[in-house]
């Protein structure tokens, strides 16, 4: 006799949603509530299979998000972005923490302070990201921008602090300014 298991692919969205969820309903500052939502994704990294394979593929004309999981309440949401070669986001910041774990590829991002005595941004330095590094922030300085610099499609796990199908996008605001070294 056999009993059903669901695939592993929605066996590691569960895991780490029930990580997820434990450590958001500690209601900690979003600092500490990245932080510790970045361990968890850490702890319960998925594979590139949470996507389906025509997922995986992305789209020729700009990064894809995939919503995977909003939570009843709206305290966070888990989606998955696919970004072809050279595909780039704006330059921009959050309304919320944010948690982010490159399951495929390379990802570069550019970190930016805004200037707003001369009204530019300052380049505040970079990070490549590569299959398996996690990384999370939360507001304020969190202006960046991220781009695939890779040879092959890039995945990304993201995590949200907040139920982006209600707000429509997880970005507070879009930058345009000038931008000078630090």
């Amino acid at each position: 006799m056999s009993s059903y298991s669901p695939p592993s692919t929605a066996t590691e969205l569960v895991e780490l949603v029930v990580a997820v969820r434990g450590v958001v309903n500690r209601h900690a500052d979003w600092r500490q509530t990245a932080r510790l939502v970045a361990r968890e994704l850490t702890r319960s990294f998925p594979s590139a299979e949470i996507l389906t394979a025509e997922q995986r593929i992305g789209d020729a004309d700009s990064y894809r998000s995939h919503l995977l999981h909003v939570e009843p309440g709206g305290s966070f949401s888990i989606a998955a972005m696919v970004w072809r070669p050279g595909q780039v986001t704006a330059i921009h910041d959050h309304v919320t923490w944010c948690v982010f774990g490159v399951i495929q590829g390379v990802e570069h991002e550019e970190l930016f302070r805004l200037d707003e005595e001369i009204e530019c941004l300052v380049e505040i330095g970079t990070s490549t990201n590569t299959a398996g590094d996690v990384n999370g922030f939360a507001p304020p300085g969190d202006i960046h921008r991220v781009r695939n610099v890779g040879d092959e499609t890039a995945i990304s796990i993201h995590i949200y602090g907040t139920d982006v199908s209600r707000i429509g996008s997880s970005v507070r605001r879009y930058y345009d300014h000038p931008i000078v070294a630090a």
